[in-house]
């Protein structure tokens, strides 16, 4: 019989291969936590405001100006449309583009917004017609290549200039007129016109900026245009409509999660709170957020930290939030849906942006700017408005707001043809029923009877109207009518509207 080895007495036995596993995963882990931690958000130095330079089909450049250290450059691929183009540039200060590739039409109607970026065209060929062109289209400078680095350092500054003298100008003649712009939004109405000085002057800041008013206002483009004159331009913009996404996923998308967290989960995927690090998060209708979503977002606010789903490690991040809602919420925080707390931390700025019913006198501003927008960028239609119709206009209610009247335009450039849009031309683009003076009578009243059948005949109008205010998008639809998408397909089906309508 075997006997067990003697073992000295005060002695422990030798640890397990489970044990040494856990410490070992432990020490890992504290190791993990301390590389992951980061410095307070308020100990950060705020980014510093630099122009940028986009380089569209040219990245072969991108090492030689980004090593000067004077601007921020990026290069992405030659847009293939006129909303691409819009969309790729409207960040940026100074484009560099192939001149072969630009078409004087496309120059112009890029050149058209308010906030356009200056163009600067390479040419390897000396085409003086093309230049002439191009130059008269909008264009800042077109370059005969090949050029020393020196000299394209010195055409970016100079095209700097003038684009800053530009925005100089037309903020001066738009004081002497009585107009305003930011972010791309025209008035005369001074409300907004209070609205903007207020955002110019908290821009650069951090504070927390909440945009009341109705969908269709301008909210995000505001929040765009704050964006870019903070000391976080150089950061991400992030943004994220709360109402678009059921409450299973909004945390998931706003927190990020890690593996197998839940169905379908199959990798790790950061937030939008850690994409916007070092930049800034816009939440649209953020008060369709549910009562533990708020309280996680208020524990962001207050700390800078949080934790993704189904993981228990804590995360830093330096985000500035902007916010947005179509709901009064004030109203909402009274009514029980809306954490007082939170509301005060996000309710550092709150300005409300007017619907277009309450400033009819920007009708005109818009309208004259929208149909030279599109009518620069496809190239067709009319190019003023008769005063009947520009008259009609003012009366209509605008539910979709700015919105709305911008695919009105859009529709009058594609649909009427002659030079003019007559008062015939937009009574046939305004829904039925809103061509009419105000305050007239309708006799298509429906006949007395159960309430649900007389009420169908409204809400099937009025459905109708939200789609075509939308331009078709039943999303932006549902988000007009103050109601989730589920909601508006059922009664679509349930009225017989189908997705052509």
């Amino acid at each position: 019989m075997q006997r067990d080895s003697p073992r000295i007495v005060g002695t422990k036995p030798p640890p397990g291969k489970g044990f040494v596993r856990r410490k070992r995963r432990n020490a890992f882990k504290a190791r993990d936590d301390r590389v992951e931690k980061r410095r307070p958000p308020t100990t950060r130095p705020p980014a510093r405001t630099m122009p940028r330079i986009l380089l569209l089909g040219c990245a072969d450049m991108l090492p030689t100006l980004d090593a000067r250290g004077d601007w921020t450059a990026a290069s992405a691929p030659l847009p293939d449309s006129q909303s691409a183009w819009q969309h790729a540039t409207r960040d940026a200060d100074v484009c560099v583009v192939d001149a072969a590739r630009l078409e004087p039409s496309a120059v112009a109607s890029l050149c058209a917004r308010p906030d356009a970026p200056a163009l600067v065209a390479l040419s390897c060929f000396d085409d003086q017609a093309r230049a002439q062109a191009l130059l008269a289209a909008g264009c800042a400078d077109v370059l005969a290549l090949p050029l020393s680095e020196e000299a394209i350092a010195q055409a970016l500054a100079k095209a700097l200039r003038t684009r800053e003298l530009a925005r100089e100008n037309r903020a001066l003649r738009d004081a002497l007129s009585g107009t305003g712009s930011y972010g791309g939004l025209l008035t005369r109405d001074p409300t907004l016109l209070g609205v903007f000085q207020t955002l110019r002057s908290v821009a650069d800041t951090r504070a927390c900026v909440l945009f009341e008013g109705e969908s269709g206002t301008g909210k995000t483009e505001l929040a765009r245009a704050v964006h870019r004159q903070s000391a976080r331009a150089a950061g991400p913009f992030v943004e994220l409509n709360c109402g678009a996404l059921p409450e299973s996923l909004l945390e998931a998308e706003l927190f990020g999660h890690a593996r197998g967290a839940f169905t379908g989960a199959a990798r790790d995927r950061e937030g939008r709170f850690e994409a916007a690090d070092r930049g800034t998060l816009f939440l649209d209708e953020i008060a369709t957020a549910s009562p533990g979503l708020q309280v996680k977002l208020l524990r962001v606010l207050e700390s800078g930290q949080l934790e993704r789903v189904g993981e228990s490690r804590t995360r830093s991040v330096d985000v500035r939030l902007l916010c947005a809602t179509n709901r009064p919420l004030l109203e909402e925080v009274r009514a029980g849906r809306f954490r007082e707390d939170l509301y005060f931390r996000i309710h550092v700025v709150a300005l409300r942006v007017p619907p277009l019913r309450e400033r009819r006198g920007d009708v005109a501003l818009l309208a004259a700017h929208y149909l030279a927008r599109f009518r620069a960028l496809h190239g067709r239609g009319p190019g003023e408005l008769d005063a009947e119709a520009l008259a009609l206009l003012a009366r209509h209610d605008w539910p979709g707001n700015v919105r709305e009247l911008a695919h009105l335009l859009e529709r009058a450039v594609l649909l009427c043809g002659g030079a003019r849009l007559t008062l015939a031309d937009a009574a046939a683009l305004l829904p039925r029923g809103d061509a009419t003076a105000p305050g007239a009578e309708r006799d298509d009243a429906p006949p007395l009877g159960p309430l649900k059948q007389a009420m169908a005949i409204p809400e099937r109008r009025f459905l109708l109207r939200a789609l075509e205010a939308c331009g078709g998008n039943r999303e932006r639809a549902a988000e007009l009518l103050g109601i989730n998408r589920a909601t508006l397909f059922h009664k679509l089906r349930r009225h017989g509207i189908r997705k052509s309508a």
